[in-house]
């Protein structure tokens, strides 16, 4: 692996963990203004997470193009490139703690009915067995109504 690409992956890394820390910020901001007793978010901070995601947006072409290239590489090369490791392993766990507070945030409005109907997440996703549940039912439901076919036949 070149010194030049190694450079050019670990600056890019660096700048997406500063944004992956405003991202932090700006939900741990909007997670305090949920606690408020008025439960409102700030403009301010709807705002920011617009100009946010416009800018996460852009990072997904060169995150597609550095795990291509970081994926193409030999065990021993990946294993020169230390700091690569380093920074994909703490911008992972940065993400991970984003969207578990995010998670919580989305609780948060859900709870306090400031979500409109149309960004509802759908009702089944808190249910994680709904579809074996699903299928529980009309397999029971089947028998019995196979039953109900089947019994008057036999008299």
């Amino acid at each position: 692996m070149t010194t030049h690409l190694t450079d050019e992956i670990v600056r890019d890394l660096r700048d997406h963990q500063t944004l992956c820390h405003e991202v932090l910020a700006l939900t741990e901001r909007e997670c305090q203004s949920l606690r408020c007793p008025d439960g409102s978010i700030a403009f301010d901070v709807l705002q920011a997470k617009r100009g946010l995601l416009l800018r996460l947006n852009e990072w997904v072409p060169k995150v597609r193009r550095h795990r291509l290239l970081w994926q193409g590489l030999t065990p021993a090369e990946r294993a020169e490139a230390s700091e690569v490791t380093a920074l994909l392993r703490q911008n992972q766990e940065l993400i991970m703690r984003i969207i578990v507070l995010d998670r919580e945030n989305e609780q948060a409005l859900l709870r306090k009915g400031l979500v409109p109907p149309r960004h509802l997440p759908p009702v089944n996703r808190q249910r994680p067995h709904f579809v074996a549940d699903l299928y529980r039912q009309q397999s029971l439901g089947g028998q019995s109504q196979l039953q109900a076919v089947v019994a008057p036949a036999d008299h």
